[in-house]
């Protein structure tokens, strides 16, 4: 159930979904980084960090 809510939390605002699965981290700011440069890459990033733990 939590991984469910973290990837919700990743399709809609990526960085919180990443940020509440490693905190600040090198994904963490990777992430925002996609995030800026388009948002589908920052989608695919953080489902990815989530489904990988």
């Amino acid at each position: 159930m939590a991984d469910f809510i973290r990837i919700l939390f990743s399709v809609l605002l990526p960085p919180l979904g990443v940020f509440l699965q490693v905190g600040l981290g090198k994904h963490f700011w990777l992430n925002i980084l996609l995030t800026l440069l388009g948002y589908l890459p920052g989608i695919i990033h953080a489902v990815y960090i989530i489904a990988k733990k």
